[in-house]
């Protein structure tokens, strides 16, 4: 008779994405992971798989996790401009409460050119975020809030551009002031 899982599988999994996520996927061991998420290393193999597919699932729970935060943003902002600022504030603010700079970026850097699945699932990620804000654009456009003139697909890759390069800044030494000065100019482009 098969044994009841005596964990909750969401609660570890979250655990080992917040791992890699400081770590990165090289630099994490499995012993790092039966340490850090307090499970056995042969629940972690029953219930994940491989290391790989342990990232692969933290990869998508993160993806959930920030789709989830970036939603409920959008969700309860009327204005677009704020929505779209609301978004970058979020990430801005991350350090807070999660590791510094972004589980996909560190994906992107570190394994998409050798794992040229994980290097289809970021760039889905990324156009996923892309899309995010060419819808909030068009919003804006029909609303009358935001120039008809502006180019909805070059302007969101612009500004995904910025947003995934003020996650990798958040990891240096650029202060909070800096970061917003960055924001603030980025998003310029939809005045």
């Amino acid at each position: 008779m098969a044994r009841s899982k005596e964990f909750d599988e969401k609660a570890v999994l979250r655990k080992a994405m917040e791992l890699f996520w400081e770590q990165g996927y090289e630099k994490t061991s499995m012993q790092d992971l039966v340490d850090h998420m307090g499970i056995h290393r042969r629940s972690i193999y029953d219930t994940f798989g491989d290391k790989r597919s342990l990232f692969l699932a933290s990869l998508n729970h993160y993806e959930e996790l920030i789709v989830n935060e970036m939603e409920s943003i959008i969700s309860s902002t009327s204005s677009i401009k704020q929505a779209i600022r609301d978004v970058f504030i979020f990430i801005l603010n991350s350090i807070e409460q999660y590791p510094k700079g972004c589980l996909s970026v560190n994906a992107a850097i570190e394994l998409s050119l050798l794992d040229k699945e994980i290097g289809r699932i970021v760039t889905k990620m990324f156009n996923r975020t892309e899309d995010m804000f060419s819808n909030l654009i068009k919003r804006g456009q029909t609303s009358g809030e935001l120039s008809k003139e502006i180019d909805s697909d070059n302007t969101s890759r612009f500004l995904h551009n910025n947003l995934v390069g003020i996650r990798v800044l958040i990891k240096t030494n650029y202060n909070k002031k800096e970061l917003e000065g960055i924001i603030t100019l980025a998003l310029s482009v939809l005045d």
